[in-house]
């Protein structure tokens, strides 16, 4: 035997696996074929509630009421006082495929109504002991159909109808071998109805177990009445009184989309996304396109890995939505996403752009019987706080040396000026801040607190002598000729009148004090002044300047894949905006030549990978903008006041006056607070006041 036999003989199988019978192609029976379509479609308990829910609120109920027992497992019971079923067409019901909510395909591209396919009925009857009870309103009394023998007998009943579900997945036990106990269940289908509740505040909705009472949300709209007040108010009965107080309405249109609702404030952020409704023309979805534009409008002020709350409703054309993705139909396909996620993204944007501080002032303010002695009742008129130009200049005095600029203290400095210019109005010197009369020649920056204060200690580990990098076209603005010599106050004379109120003093060089109507504000200056820098410089980017880029000496080669050879072609344009310039070196190989200015310190190669996987990931006005906004918000940070500076009570006035003007003010370009409002209630019950 020669050497190759052993190996030969290890390589042949032990013994040939049996030939496989073949088997003929045959139509499956009908019983077969309603189970695949029920195990699509019926996963659980909570599945059963939200089809037999969606026909209901397809049929115009107004009053909804579900029994369970075991989680629904034993029994689910869904009554409504909707239009009702008529007796002919109960029989037809139960059959596969059989709706009257599309007759041909003009109808299924433009679908309006939460069900449609008509399966959900013969799914659920096919794997459970189903009963259909249905009475129209024009017809004499109500019948009752058993799914499972086809009987049909009359019955006692209101307009509406009742379909009862018992000992689901009886007949494929394997199944039900994946349920989970009985509480996981019924927490499901809480959750199932509670989604329909948060689209449909003109529903009462009503959910049994065993027999008692466990959720009841009666309806909050009335015809005549304002729909949002409607839907802030089963916002609240659903998720918590906390919601609605915590979050902000949010209502916009662009073109043929509309979104309204209910958006989270940042500090309200959750660990977990369970808080996060989605609805697309009533439907509750689950979709990348919905959560990627809520989150990214969260970018700005949100901080770490927190998950925001909303509850986002967005109408738009039928016919530009497809529904029949997915079995559950919790999934959508939008004709275009690009539209949807700019609407969704500005929405939200633009909701929790406005500052915070003069909207709770205003409803602190607001009459509170209460607090009424002598039998009169107290009513204090609401502040309104005149606007504050954050351009305006101020005249203050700063360790003996006027700055007649507010803009040359809090934000443009010049990096060319060495020491101390002379101010061209009184001759003193001004120490290292930019002088007005350099501002004609001197390059637009934003650089750290002047050399005069050698004292100060970075924040967030930035070195204080950095100067961060200009950006090109950014504009020079004059002081004002004829500043006012007095802070101006609140319409009926009272500093504290203002929504962030009156500074009164510094707490180590880090912390504002001010004094407002409601008690004490506590403003982290460093903080406050990043986001009021960083909104400047977005709004000279957005005017149509470009972020300052810087070539690199050697160019950074790298091995690309062919998806980012050809992202880099096709976006030449758009990295430039960004001050990247990234170019074909080879077939497999990309060079970066240019990076931005900031960032010059920073992987090149790491960095131009991550903008072309966001660019070829998503949508490349969304690219641009959250690469510009990092860029930005490093040099903000660089440009912002350093905690150790010592500020008088006119830069500390003049910093809130901004903060109340000033877009996203309530939190730092991290996600940080910026301020903290402590009511005189907190602080008596701190000193136990009144007890």
């Amino acid at each position: 035997m020669n050497d190759t036999t052993p190996f030969l003989a290890a390589a042949q199988p032990a013994s040939s696996p049996p030939t496989a019978t073949r088997r003929p192609i045959r139509d499956l029976p009908d019983e077969l074929i309603s189970q695949i379509a029920a195990g699509e479609v019926v996963e659980r308990p909570a599945s059963v509630v939200r089809e037999l829910v969606d026909n209901a609120l397809d049929a115009g109920a107004t009053q909804i009421t579900v029994r369970l027992s075991a989680g629904g497992v034993r029994l689910i019971t869904v009554e409504d006082d909707g239009g009702g079923i008529p007796q002919e067409e109960l029989p037809v019901a139960l059959r596969r495929h059989a709706t009257s909510k599309i007759t041909n395909l003009n109808d299924l591209e433009t679908v309006a109504t939460m069900g449609f396919r008509g399966e959900a009925l013969a799914a659920i009857a096919s794997v459970s002991e189903m009963a259909l009870l249905s009475r129209p309103a024009a017809q004499a009394s109500a019948f009752l159909l058993d799914a499972r023998s086809g009987e049909l007998r009359p019955a006692a009943r209101s307009t509406g109808t009742t379909v009862e579900v018992k000992e689901l997945f009886f007949s494929t036990p394997a199944r039900r071998k994946f349920l989970k106990t009985d509480a996981t269940e019924l927490a499901h289908c809480i959750e199932s109805v509670r989604r329909h509740a948060l689209a449909r505040p003109d529903v009462g909705f009503a959910i049994w177990h065993e027999g008692k009472l466990v959720e009841q949300w009666r309806a909050t709209f009335v015809p005549g009445q304002d729909a949002h007040d409607a839907l802030a108010r089963r916002l609240s009965d659903v998720l918590g009184e906390d919601f609605v107080t915590q979050s902000v309405a949010v209502q916009h249109r662009v073109g043929p989309v509309t979104v309204t609702g209910r958006a989270g404030l940042p500090d309200a952020a959750r660990s977990r996304p369970d808080h996060q409704y989605c609805y697309v023309n009533g439907r509750f979805v689950r979709d990348k396109v919905l959560t990627h534009a809520a989150r990214s409008a969260y970018e700005d002020v949100l901080h770490g890995h927190k998950q925001p709350i909303y509850a986002l409703y967005v109408e738009i054309d039928p016919a530009r939505v497809d529904v029949n993705v997915h079995p559950t139909k919790i999934e959508v396909r939008f004709r275009d996403s690009r539209e949807v996620h700019q609407a969704v993204r500005h929405a939200v944007e633009n909701a929790l752009a406005a500052p915070r501080a003069a909207a709770l002032a205003a409803a602190a303010a607001a009459p509170n019987p209460s607090a009424a002695g002598d039998g009169e009742h107290f009513k204090p008129q609401t502040p309104q706080a005149p606007v504050w130009n954050a351009q305006a200049a101020i005249k203050f005095e700063e360790r003996g040396h006027r700055v007649e600029d507010l803009q040359a203290l809090w934000g443009s400095r010049s990096a060319t000026p060495a020491g101390p210019v002379a101010d061209p109005a009184s001759g003193e010197a001004v120490g290292g801040l930019w002088a007005p009369s350099a501002q004609a020649d001197a390059p637009a920056a934003w650089a750290t607190p002047a050399a005069s204060h050698a004292s100060d200690t970075p924040w967030d580990g930035a070195p204080s002598a950095q100067t961060a990098a200009p950006v090109a076209g950014t504009p020079t603005e004059p002081p004002a000729s004829n500043p006012p010599t007095a802070w101006p106050v609140g319409r009926d004379g009272n500093e504290t009148a203002w929504p962030l109120g009156k500074a009164v003093a510094q707490l180590h060089g880090v912390y504002i004090l001010a004094e407002n109507a409601q008690g004490m504000v506590v403003v982290d200056m460093h903080a406050a002044h990043e986001r009021i820098v960083y909104e400047r410089l977005k709004a000279q980017v957005d005017s149509g300047a470009r972020i300052a880029s810087q070539p690199l000496l050697i160019p950074a080669t790298f091995a690309a894949t062919p998806q980012e050879v050809a992202t880099a072609e096709e976006s030449a344009d758009v990295l430039a905006t960004l001050g990247l310039e990234v170019v074909p070196f080879s077939p497999k190989t990309l060079a970066v030549r240019a990076v931005p200015t900031t960032l010059a310190q920073g992987d090149p190669v790491e960095l131009a990978r991550s903008v072309l996987a966001e660019l070829a990931a998503h949508d490349a006005t969304t690219v641009v903008q959250r690469a510009r906004n990092e860029i930005l918000g490093t040099m903000a940070c660089h440009g912002a006041v350093r905690a150790n500076r010592k500020l008088t009570t006119d830069e500390m006035n003049a910093l809130l006056r901004q903060m109340e003007t000033t877009d996203r003010s309530d939190q730092c370009n991290h996600g940080r607070p910026t301020w903290r409002q402590l009511s005189m209630k907190e602080l008596d019950a701190l000193f136990l006041r009144g007890r």
